[in-house]
């Protein structure tokens, strides 16, 4: 149950790790209007950078977790809807991913290359580091691999110890408020399936109901921290209920 709550608190605590990505939509729409898309661009560039970090921690602990990678898609979503040629773009980072997620011998090449790319930058590398610790808390836990792949990212990153470990608090924290869902009816109709539904309705369904949610999504809304923290704890319901119904369809 908890590997999928944690996902929800990206609506809370990374709300700001997308206020990157819709900064960078405003800044596509004058400076990567001409991008072209390519691998070789796409892997050079601070999001193509960010993927290949995000790949590492991913898949640190030895496995891609399902609930990792629906996170990792909706990212995929946001990135590539930001430059020329959406879908070629997606597939291109995809490749990267894969690609990346069973390197770590260039695990500080990459990291050192991001920071050099946005040092100007705190708030980004913040960001990013934070939406890369959150990664690693989706599984309820980080693993000694993953710990060891953040600890060299932030040391790339110059990141903050302090925030780094703030961070971490928040989430403990979080999973210690989590509370499990009453029973399978109330996950059917929290998704608005039946139980007669398929899996890939009931999937269909659960995304959906994540993306009302979503940082991005709730940014252009305007809405304030009280509204996001709101939304969180709705996100988490979501999950729940997703998790329930794949447990009792196993």
């Amino acid at each position: 149950m908890m590997n999928l709550i944690i996902f929800a608190i990206l609506g809370y605590v990374f709300y700001s790790v997308f206020k990157s990505y819709s900064q960078y939509t405003a800044y596509s729409q004058e400076a990567l209007k001409n991008f072209s898309v390519s691998k070789e661009s796409l892997a050079k560039s601070d999001l193509g950078l960010f993927v290949a970090l995000v790949a590492k921690v991913a898949k640190a602990d030895g496995k891609v977790d399902a609930l990792e990678a629906e996170l990792i898609s909706i990212m995929f979503d946001d990135i590539s809807a930001v430059f020329p040629e959406p879908q070629k773009t997606k597939d291109i980072l995809k490749e990267i991913f894969n690609e990346e997620k069973d390197r770590f011998d260039n695990l500080e090449e990459v990291a050192h290359t991001l920071s050099n790319a946005i040092k100007r930058d705190k708030s980004k590398q913040q960001q990013f580091m934070g939406f890369l610790i959150q990664l690693a808390f989706v599984d309820g836990e980080v693993s000694k691999g993953e710990d060891e792949v953040l600890v060299t990212i932030a040391e790339a990153f110059e990141f903050d110890p302090d925030a780094y470990h703030a961070i971490f608090d928040q989430f403990e924290q979080m999973m210690k408020n989590v509370h499990p869902s009453a029973n399978i009816s109330d996950a059917y109709d929290l998704l608005g399936v039946s139980e007669n539904d398929d899996m890939s309705v009931i999937k269909k369904a659960y995304r959906k109901k994540v993306r009302e949610y979503h940082p991005d999504i709730i940014k252009s809304q305007g809405k304030d921290e009280a509204y996001m923290q709101e939304a969180t704890e709705k996100t988490q319901e979501i999950n729940q209920a997703y998790e329930m119904i794949k447990a009792k369809r196993k």
